[in-house]
């Protein structure tokens, strides 16, 4: 893993989120993409040169909460970008060949009921590179035992699995596998290639009417420290997707989510 990219909004959380960034660039060592987004609107004939101005603010907000956190030595590369969120988000990810995406579930939600906020939730729900989601004030821990719930173990996407690959190798992690029978199970979908055997230590079959319902079920006998789900149009999130803001009450996790991009 060479290139992380870490997209800040203004939650109070920040600098925390930023040093668990770091402090897990640093265990691969690589590099640290700090951006903010921008967008503006204005009217025609403005005297004002407002992009300037917000450029300029953006990056000395970032630069501030650089300096905030101890980088130990880990290349920081601070960004902002105009454009629209994702377009200029999978732009910043294709020029900058990143491996992996660390978001923290509220980018700039006060809600205590919401889970991943509408920018967030975006970004996991309509981008193909793989995420970390780290859940607020969460301190870095190598992580030791990862439960991969899915509920198709298909997979025809080259690379699909390197991340969770680069992460078990480099914390020498246990991987569990949780195939999960839903009401939309197809024949096969239990099917684990030699890939995936050669990479988890044990597989348990449930049957819930939600992957979620499943890994809730299986939690505290697996008791993992991070969770790995896949993104697809029927995946773990399913109908939470639908809306980009996901509540509490439909999902929530203490620990770091590893979301995959689709094995299909």
């Amino acid at each position: 893993m060479k290139n992380i990219l870490v997209p800040v909004g203004s939650s109070k959380n920040a600098v925390s989120h930023l040093q668990y960034a770091v402090d897990f660039a640093e265990s691969f060592g690589a590099n640290l993409f700090v951006v903010q987004v921008y967008n503006v609107y204005t009217k025609a004939g403005t005297m004002v040169r407002v992009d300037e101005i917000i450029e300029r603010e953006s990056k000395a907000f970032l630069e501030d909460l650089v300096s905030k956190i101890d980088t130990k030595g880990v290349k920081v590369i601070v960004k902002t970008l105009k454009g629209k969120l994702i377009d200029t988000l999978e732009l910043a990810c294709k020029a900058a060949d990143i491996d992996l995406m660390l978001v923290e579930p509220r980018t700039n939600s006060i809600k205590d009921e919401v889970y991943l906020g509408k920018t967030s939730g975006k970004i996991v729900k309509q981008m193909d590179v793989p995420v970390l989601i780290i859940p607020e004030d969460y301190k870095f821990i190598p992580p030791s035992n990862i439960l991969m719930a899915i509920k198709s173990a298909i997979i025809k996407k080259d690379n699909v699995l390197k991340p969770l690959k680069l992460i078990k190798t480099q914390f020498d992690a246990i991987i569990d596998l949780l195939l999960v029978k839903t009401p939309f199970h197809n024949k096969g979908d239990f099917d684990v290639n030699d890939e995936l055997k050669g990479i988890v230590k044990s597989i348990t079959k449930t049957e819930n009417a939600t992957t979620f319902q499943g890994v809730l079920f299986h939690f505290e006998s697996h008791k993992p420290d991070m969770l790995c789900v896949v993104r697809r149009k029927r995946g773990f999130f399913a109908k939470k997707w639908e809306k980009n803001t996901i509540l509490k009450k439909d999902f929530h996790s203490n620990i770091p989510v590893l979301v995959l991009s689709g094995l299909k």
